[in-house]
Order: structure tokens, then sequence, then C-alpha cells
């Protein structure tokens, strides 16, 4: 029961199709994109060494 087939994944697709609507979901991965960048930025930064990076 814990498993996801396509069944479901092509539902949840279809949903988010919907609610967002076709021409807002490339803005809506650009984000979700730019917001693993700037994440993954300051998951590097390390303030005890004088603000470098690590």
């Amino acid at each position: 029961m814990g498993r996801i087939g396509l069944t479901e994944i092509i539902l949840v697709l279809l949903v988010i199709v919907l609610l967002f609507g076709g021409r807002k979901i490339p803005e809506l991965m650009k984000g979700i994109g730019q917001g693993m960048k700037e994440f993954k930025k300051a998951s590097k930064y390390n303030p005890d060494e004088g603000g470098k990076e690590a």
C-alpha cells in the first residue's frame, strides 16, 4: 500500500496542471530550482571561517 504507481503519478500531475494552468508550471519549476540553488549556497556558507564558503 505504500508504493506509488504510474496511475497515481499521472493523477497528481493532472491535478497540478488543473490548479496552476499550463503557463504557470514553467515559472513554478524555475522558482523551485532557484530556491534549491540558494539553499545549496547557504548550506556551504560557514560563518565560523570568517564568511568563507566551506
